[in-house]
């Protein structure tokens, strides 16, 4: 009779598991054990343990599938994969699936794949420098938890691998992603004056303004902003689904999904803009009474492309070489000058809806530890001895 043990995983909670000995394999010579763990509850465990009992004792050491693949019981996981998140997500497993594991693990067979291979994978995707190297390894280990389920192999050699650490300080560098209020002053001056398209200035003062996220601004549709009350409900997302279709989605959190408050002369600006836009509409023979037209639209009245207010924003940043920074800095600004401003981090957060209150206070440590560095320096200077 195997024993069941108790233990602690990783977030602290109780579970158990038990190893068995499965008996010797008749073509190797090799004793045979397996393990189970994970149960929330002894009880579960002795059930699964007295099941494999039985097997065992019925049928003796179960029968692995050596001929089964990787990629065979990949496509058996993704089917059920797909049934449990959105198309957005399983889109982008999919492609992550195709470019980067299967091209590795494809034709493994999965009963011969160890950890030096596991191993190998996650420090080759480290080496080339993609950024989801450990979130590509998990995926692989998603794969070899269902052949485990399926009793194709015992044991997940995935979860055995050591994680490469980057030593680059990507967080720091993220953080300095953001223009300060000079620059931002400066950039719409040059935004203005650039012959860029109208939507460009608009969009980018939403951004710096209210702190929105790319994919939320150019879903939204003028049903969403309260001119009244100067107010936007932030209830959907842009994404790519499969074949990189364009996707309206509902946030991916809880948090995501909310009310942002913008100012009066950003609601002024958005006013301007929506009369421009249906002489546009009118001119072209689109029915300006839809209050599901976009507020950022292409001239087929459509959604933009992910990649357009990039493209506006490389154009000016490079025309009149101003500092370089992404599209997503413009949300980082409005954290950062937020707090500078005397801004609260949980008024803060909810605008931005971050899900993470972590998130949020990095943002707002830096800034702090940027002013207590300048009243040092002030200090220094007036006191001057």
């Amino acid at each position: 009779m195997a024993a069941i043990k108790k233990y602690q995983d990783k977030d602290g909670n109780t579970r158990y598991q038990f190893q068995i000995y499965l008996g010797t394999d008749p073509l190797t010579g090799k004793k045979k054990t397996t393990r189970r763990r994970g149960f929330k509850t002894k009880k579960e465990a002795q059930i699964v343990l007295s099941r494999l009992e039985l097997d065992v004792y019925n049928h003796g050491l179960p029968a692995k599938n050596d001929n089964s693949i990787f990629s065979d019981i990949y496509q058996l996981w993704f089917t059920q994969y797909q049934h449990t998140v959105k198309e957005s997500t399983w889109a982008t497993t999919k492609r992550m699936f195709r470019l980067h594991i299967l091209p590795v693990f494809g034709e493994y067979r999965i009963a011969q794949i160890t950890i030096k291979d596991c191993q190998k994978a996650i420090n080759q995707w480290f080496n080339e420098g993609l950024a989801k190297y450990h979130t590509l390894m998990n995926y692989v280990a998603k794969v070899l938890d269902y052949a485990i389920n399926i009793d194709l192999i015992s044991e997940n050699p995935a979860k055995r691998v050591i994680v490469p650490v980057n030593k680059n300080d990507r967080s720091r560098k993220n953080l300095e992603n953001y223009f300060d209020k000079p620059e931002l002053q400066h950039f719409f001056e040059c935004l203005n004056d650039d012959d860029n398209t109208p939507q460009a200035s608009v969009f980018f003062r939403l951004a710096a303004f209210s702190g929105m996220r790319k994919s939320e601004m150019l879903c939204l549709e003028w049903s969403d902003i309260d001119f009244v009350h100067h107010t936007i409900s932030v209830n959907k997302t842009q994404s790519r689904g499969d074949m990189a279709r364009l996707l309206v989605q509902t946030p991916k959190t809880a948090r995501s999904n909310r009310t942002v408050f913008i100012d009066p002369k950003t609601v002024q600006i958005l006013q301007r803009w929506q009369l421009e836009q249906k002489k546009y509409l009118i001119r072209f023979g689109f029915n300006i009474n839809h209050s599901n037209n976009y507020v950022f639209a292409n001239e087929n009245n459509e959604m933009f492309q992910p990649s357009k207010p990039r493209k506006w924003l490389e154009h000016t940043l490079t025309k009149y070489d101003l500092k370089h920074v992404t599209v997503h800095a413009f949300r980082h600004t409005y954290a950062t000058l937020a707090f500078e401003a005397g801004a609260s981090v949980k008024s803060v957060q909810d605008q931005l809806g971050h899900s993470s209150y972590r998130t949020t206070l990095d943002i707002y440590t830096a800034v702090t530890a940027k002013q207590k560095n300048e009243a040092t320096q002030k200090l220094a200077s007036y006191l001057n001895f």
